[in-house]
């Protein structure tokens, strides 16, 4: 029989609860703790990464911001030599004489392919380190709030690989994540944070795609050089639109890196009030 609560775990107590639900956690082995805020380096005994407790998400955090950065820089990259190439195209739908395909035009279109190219790396490289930290976030999930967590595990890596449900899945993950890292009040009690960061990142991501595959489509359909100038200006702002979405998942990530180093400072300042030490470390 499944927990009642989060309907993961099996239930052990009557009242049909899991481990985690009812509080009966069994300690962490060896006498293992969670880290200090700002202290994810210091040599805690078992640290983030000891059993049950959560594993410090802030290195990776690192890493996806500055892969982040180079897809902004990529998408800038191809939106100046995407206009500058739709502009060609532009004047050779004004002036049929103009061979597009020698001298500057042809040195327009090898810059394009470079842009994207360069997108292309620059989207495969931030697409694995960020899959990476968002399951690492909902492991830290899981320990922190188990109850309020609506999919296990596995679907923050799985959802965003099913179609059409990826535009979902990944979402709804990161709802858990946002709900169980958020930090307590003082007395314990539970505090509510607004989703709007996690709103917009989600809203900027998912329309980004969207517009991107209208644009691609139509560029793959243009043929007259007037569609392949509109192509390249809707492409473009395709790619204006990957950029807005990058700029937020910067700060998504960054939002829920501080919030779990803050959460885990509270279980360390629970655990060892002795060890706790002011102040926190976010990307």
């Amino acid at each position: 029989m499944l927990c009642t609560r989060c309907r993961i775990r099996t239930a052990v107590t009557d009242d049909g609860l899991c481990t985690f639900c009812s509080g009966t956690r069994p300690p962490p082995p060896d006498g293992a703790m969670a880290p200090v805020p700002g202290a994810e380096s210091l040599p805690v005994p078992g640290g983030w990464g000891a059993g049950t407790w959560p594993r410090s998400p802030v290195g990776l955090s690192r890493a996806v911001i500055a892969l982040l950065g180079c897809v902004i820089a990529s998408d800038l990259f191809a939106i100046g030599a995407g206009l500058h190439l739709g502009s060609l195209w532009g004047e050779l739908a004004a002036d049929e004489s103009l061979n597009i395909y020698t001298g500057p035009g042809l040195r327009a279109q090898e810059l394009y392919d470079r842009a994207g190219a360069a997108q292309t790396a620059a989207f495969l490289a931030t697409a694995v380190l960020f899959v990476i930290w968002f399951h690492r976030t909902r492991r830290n999930a899981e320990v922190f709030e188990s109850g309020v967590q609506r999919m296990g595990p596995g679907w923050a890596v799985g959802g965003w690989f099913v179609p059409v449900a990826n535009l979902w899945f990944p979402y709804r993950v990161a709802s858990g994540i946002w709900e169980a890292s958020v930090r307590l009040h003082p007395d314990g009690g539970w505090r509510t944070v607004p989703k709007t960061v996690l709103n917009l990142w989600w809203g900027g991501w998912v329309v980004s795609v969207l517009v991107s595959r209208i644009a691609v489509s139509q560029w793959d359909r243009a043929r007259e050089p007037e569609q392949v100038s509109d192509a390249a200006a809707l492409v473009a702002a395709a790619d204006a639109l990957d950029a807005v979405a990058a700029v937020l998942a910067i700060v998504f990530v960054r939002t829920v890196t501080r919030m779990q180093v803050e959460r885990a400072g509270i279980r360390q300042t629970a655990t060892d009030p002795e060890r706790a030490a002011p102040g926190s470390t976010a990307p």
